[in-house]
């Protein structure tokens, strides 16, 4: 039950409620930002959800050690949990977190396609993957084929899939190189204004036209309405 309830309570309901239910199964979304503006928080966040809702995760990092995306995991749920006040806080978040795969690849070593490899794998092994967050993707390393093949995956097993990447540009066409774009149902941007860290909303489904609704929280990171 308490569970269920930090689920409800989860960060990602106000972005469900701003993109009409969010990114759903078998299908990928983006989240882009400069450096140093929260993106990694934002992906936990989506990671945990998967978490929440008693679903196995896999999080992929190009660019973080194992003891650092554990501790992203232990401030979001932290944060997410004061808001009930759990007197089993520390139980909740033990059982939840066995539902979930850390992985390190380096990017230079290791693409996409050998990615949906290691996640046939872990299938093969009996772990039923529901969501896959992947930290940090440098799409000049990318190949289209190696982008299609994450998709397919995606659809076939109906896995939801989150990846981040640096962008220096706020617009839809900067996220991503053109060719990869049209692979994502969703496209977040987070960008700075004064003291707020906003996060827009650049693309969901065929839809490109969001007013600015949603933002970082200065203290928590969590995503929260504005």
């Amino acid at each position: 039950m308490a569970k269920q309830e930090l689920f409800e309570r989860s960060p990602i309901r106000a972005f469900d409620e701003v993109t009409n239910g969010g990114l759903k199964a078998g299908e990928m979304g983006l989240v882009t930002a400069k450096k140093g503006l929260g993106k990694t928080s934002v992906l936990v966040q989506f990671g945990m959800d998967t978490l929440l809702n008693g679903k196995q995760l896999v999080h992929i990092s190009f660019n973080q050690m194992s003891a650092n995306v554990i501790t992203w995991y232990d401030g979001i749920f932290n944060e997410i949990s004061k808001k009930k006040a759990l007197s089993n806080a520390k139980d909740v978040k033990e059982q939840i977190l066995k539902n979930r795969t850390i992985l390190n690849f380096n990017q230079d070593i290791i693409s996409l396609e050998k990615v949906v490899n290691t996640l046939n794998a872990l299938k093969a092994s009996g772990i039923n993957v529901a969501g896959v967050v992947i930290d940090d993707v440098d799409f000049t390393k990318v190949k289209e084929a190696d982008l299609q093949s994450v998709a397919s995956y995606a659809k076939a097993t109906k896995t939801k899939i989150w990846f981040s990447s640096t962008s220096e540009g706020d617009k839809l066409e900067d996220s991503a190189p053109k060719s990869l774009l049209p692979y994502f149902t969703a496209v977040v941007h987070l960008s700075s204004k004064g003291k707020d860290t906003n996060v827009n909303v650049l693309k969901m489904g065929k839809n490109t036209e969001f007013e600015d609704s949603l933002k970082l929280d200065s203290k928590t990171l969590l995503i929260t309405g504005k």
